[in-house]
């Protein structure tokens, strides 16, 4: 988050740099992404972005079960962040969208 603020893009964590592309997850994969491959760290923050304003930069590719997932193969741009925060849970353990301000 911190590499986004200040620089403005983010070239991913080790893992995206090692892969070519961040991997991204839908709204409706967040939870279950999070739970899976972050489970016990701390002091993660939850980005929404504008895929759209990466063009064909966003591939949707199958990953866990067959699923489409959006990966980008460019730096995240700051400009193209709509929202984001520290991540945050609902009562329920489902991650929460950060909310644009």
């Amino acid at each position: 988050m911190a590499a986004l603020q200040g620089d403005g893009t983010f070239a991913g964590a080790p893992i995206d740099v090692a892969d070519g592309y961040i991997h991204l997850s839908t709204a409706a994969q967040l939870t279950e992404t999070v739970d899976k491959h972050f489970a016990g760290q701390h002091d993660l923050h939850v980005v929404a972005v504008d895929l759209a304003a990466h063009g064909d930069a966003i591939r949707w590719e199958p990953s866990r079960g067959g699923q489409l997932f959006p990966h980008l193969y460019a730096p995240m741009l700051l400009e193209t962040a709509i929202a984001y925060g520290p991540l945050m849970r609902d009562a329920d353990g489902t991650v929460r969208l950060p909310i644009a301000g």
